[in-house]
């Protein structure tokens, strides 16, 4: 599809697509906008910098302003992905349009949250926590939200959130259209899908913006105690905005503190700080009115600021998938960045499992390209039933085992060997009347 007038979408969204210069749609929302409109649910991958926020947005706003009863909720892992999927849904809704957000989040006012919900909003966007609370309080019903996004389902996972989308889920009606996405698509993510989704369409999206974006990548091989000096070196010799990624939260404090005290201005955004110090921190680093970022992965996703020109990982991720997300802040809208990662010897490891990544990015598996969603499934049942038979193989040697010692406890007749192996039964036995 050339341009979003063959998508034949309400007069007023054709409008914001082109005060917001949205001229041509990009592939993941060509593939997706479609099914949408069609009320299908939709699972696919695709990169950060893909343009997916718009792929499910606009669909939502069009059923809103052609049907009255659809209702949104858009679920995302970060505090920052969900501020801009809000800002992004301000922009193509319109000022004047009558369509209310509720931007719930922690870390902010729960009493501002409150009263938005009493404004009775059409679109819901938050991460699980703050939601969750909100339903339990019973401050929110979400029984007539018939429009479900996951947005970076991988991420979700990762933080630990998928009790609490479970919690979510049941209060959404069962009459809804659900669209997942995720930038990748391990059997977690697929198991996921089958149990929210309905008949799901497949998209995926094999070429990755990132890695063929103008991103330059440097790497340094440095010992532990050398990183710093080496880092100081690096920051002098950059010019422009540098977001520079580290593993812990109190990692980013220890190194703001040690660059203020080496005279370079900067600062530090983590988890633990309020949503109201993250905005006016953000708000600052995009005015120029800071020059150095340090942050954690919370950053990795959700955070748009196109004049980022350095990407610097101090230490690398846990996840090689971050990688790609951390370096996606630079280059953005079609500029050029570079990304340098310090590589110590403890993570010699994890930067081949990045290294590996990154060439399965650049040479996507044609075999699985136009797969759709049965064979996935049977990708899964036969990682199932490798599963199962490596545990019956353990269970199998531990019922050995459990022969052996009741031979040995029958046949000898050396009485400590008899008590020793009479006290290792009694202790298998509690632990399996605990274990049931």
């Amino acid at each position: 599809m050339e341009n979003f007038k063959k998508f034949n979408l309400n007069d007023d969204i054709n409008k914001s697509l082109k005060g917001l210069r949205f001229t041509k749609p990009t592939e993941i929302q060509s593939r997706t906008i479609p099914i949408a409109l069609k009320k299908q649910d939709i699972l696919a991958s695709a990169e950060t910098g893909s343009g997916k926020t718009a792929a499910y947005l606009i669909p939502l706003i069009q059923h809103i302003k052609t049907k009255e009863n659809v209702l949104g909720i858009i679920l995302t892992p970060t505090r920052e992905l969900a501020q801009q999927v809000a800002d992004v849904a301000k922009l193509l809704i319109g000022y004047k349009s009558g369509i209310n957000i509720a931007l719930l989040v922690g870390g902010s006012s729960i009493k501002n949250q409150l009263d938005r919900l009493k404004k009775r909003p059409k679109i819901i966007v938050g991460t699980p926590g703050r939601i969750n609370d909100l339903i339990t309080r019973g401050s929110l019903s979400l029984k007539h939200f018939n429009y479900f996004v996951l947005d970076e389902a991988d991420r979700m996972l990762d933080m630990g959130f998928g009790i609490q989308v479970d919690k979510i889920v049941i209060n959404i009606s069962k009459k809804r259209q659900t669209l997942l996405f995720s930038a990748t698509l391990p059997k977690e993510i697929i198991q996921l899908s089958r149990k929210y989704l309905s008949n799901p369409e497949r998209v995926e999206v094999q070429e990755n913006n990132v890695i063929k974006s103008q991103i330059k990548q440097k790497v340094i091989n440095t010992k532990t105690e050398e990183k710093y000096t080496k880092l100081l070196d690096e920051i002098t010799i950059r010019k422009g905005s540098i977001l520079i990624f580290v593993r812990t939260k109190y990692a980013t404090e220890k190194l703001k503190k040690r660059l203020i005290k080496d005279k370079i201005k900067s600062s530090a955004m983590h988890g633990d700080l309020r949503q109201n110090k993250r905005d006016r921190i953000l708000e600052n680093f995009r005015k120029d009115r800071f020059r150095i970022l340090i942050a954690t992965d919370i950053a990795s996703r959700g955070l748009d600021i196109p004049h980022i020109e350095h990407v610097i990982n101090y230490d690398l991720p846990q996840v090689p998938e971050d990688f790609v997300h951390r370096i996606g802040r630079t280059a953005r809208s079609g500029s050029v960045g570079e990304a340098l990662s310090f590589v110590t010897k403890n993570e010699s490891k994890m930067w081949k499992s990045i290294e590996k990544l990154l060439d399965q990015l650049k040479k996507p598996n044609k075999k699985y390209k136009h797969e759709n969603t049965k064979q996935y499934e049977k990708v899964e049942n036969t990682l199932d039933d490798k599963f199962v038979k490596k545990r019956n193989r353990k269970n199998k040697y531990k019922h050995e085992n459990t022969k052996q010692y009741e031979n040995i406890e029958k046949t000898s007749d050396d009485k400590s060997v008899k008590k020793r192996y009479r006290k290792r039964k009694k202790n298998r036995s509690k632990s399996r009347k605990y274990n049931s």
